[in-house]
């Protein structure tokens, strides 16, 4: 009878564990840096990749689970074009800028796998992830400080290099409510809706471009509430 009970104690303690680590296994908070490139996209350049600048971040990214995760980044950025060669430019008559972006943001990730390294809950060491989010973007002046808010689309692919360190590329496309970000002492203000297009939001707003990769590494593992089973 006591060996009995005492299996049936252990197995108890041990679906517990099982179902605890099921929903708590893992490190609840990531900690890194990013770096790579952008580009912008406005009136003075309509090309991916061209003048492209370069771009660092500090992210913290918070885990929900092995498929949802809120992310929270700092960015700093370079921003340049020219109307050279767009539809109507004048030879001789090109404008061209060059700026610093800062920004602010929060993304919601959501997994089109589960990530980390229990294979036991089907979890992958590499995972292709998407996002979405909002953010405040500043660019200082020459000309005038220029805020403005930006909502953030892209996809990334996250590796576990260890249980700890993470590896990630991430692209992401920053749209603004700024058409000013192309303005400075260079261009005089004439990249401000040079086509006098009223009523067109998105035409007449600029946006810009994220290819980073980042490292990061996981700190606050879950706890797991195995040893708080009491048997009677």
């Amino acid at each position: 009878m006591n060996i009995r009970l005492r299996t049936l104690s252990i197995m108890t303690v041990l679906c517990c564990c099982l179902t605890a680590t099921a929903q708590d296994d893992g490190y609840m908070l990531e900690l890194g840096v990013g770096g790579g490139g952008c580009f912008y996209m406005g009136d003075a350049n309509q090309k991916m990749y061209r003048n492209t600048n370069g771009a660092a971040s500090l992210l913290l990214r918070y885990n929900v689970n092995p498929r949802f995760s809120l992310k929270a980044d700092l960015a700093a950025a370079g921003i340049s074009g020219s109307s050279s060669g767009a539809p109507g430019a004048l030879p001789g008559n090109e404008i061209s800028f060059s700026r610093t972006v800062y920004e602010f943001g929060i993304q919601v990730e959501w997994g089109f796998a589960a990530y980390g390294l229990e294979n036991w809950n089907g979890s992958r060491r590499i995972a292709p992830y998407g996002l979405a989010g909002m953010g405040v973007s500043f660019a200082p002046e020459p000309v005038s400080n220029d805020f403005a808010l930006n909502m953030p689309i892209g996809m990334g692919l996250r590796y576990k290099l260890s249980e700890r360190v993470n590896l990630g590329l991430e692209w992401t496309m920053r749209f603004t409510s700024s058409d000013r970000l192309d303005v400075t002492q260079n261009t005089d203000g004439s990249l401000e809706d040079p086509f006098r297009i009223k009523g067109k939001f998105i035409k007449n707003r600029d946006s810009y471009s994220f290819t980073l990769l980042y490292l990061t590494f996981d700190i606050f593992k879950r706890p797991c509430d195995c040893n708080d089973v009491k048997t009677k």
